[in-house]
């Protein structure tokens, strides 16, 4: 099972980045292993469509769950039409965010947590 968890930094040892569209970079890990893959957020400079961008990619990755600091309406709507699980609030190391999701801390998002476009220029 593979999960994304939004990264300002390549590694495990990374702050969490407080949002999903624009984040640095997506860390795509397995909880059970702590195998994972540091992927270069091409949207970050994106003019718009940020968050649907990064969802597509998540889906496309066959990312079963984001944890993130704060998903907006459309990166919310993409994950969910993917059947992607959201988990926002996430702050604090990329590997303790994973061990927590792994030991069933954290609870799904039920909405988008910040307004459009609450990505742009860097606003995350």
């Amino acid at each position: 099972m593979k999960i994304c968890i939004t990264s300002r930094g390549n590694t495990l040892e990374s702050q969490v980045d407080p949002g999903f569209g624009r984040c640095a970079y997506f860390i795509i890990a397995d909880p059970e292993t702590m195998d994972f893959e540091a992927i270069d957020n091409a949207s970050t400079q994106s003019s718009g469509g940020a968050g649907i961008q990064s969802g597509q990619l998540m889906s496309a990755k066959g990312v079963k769950a984001v944890l993130t600091g704060n998903v907006g309406p459309n990166a919310f709507q993409t994950l969910k039409a993917a059947k992607i699980q959201i988990i926002s609030g996430i702050s604090g190391l990329v590997k303790d965010a994973i061990n927590k999701y792994r030991n069933g801390e954290w609870e799904s998002t039920g909405e988008p947590t910040v307004g459009s476009p609450s990505g742009m220029k860097g606003g995350n």
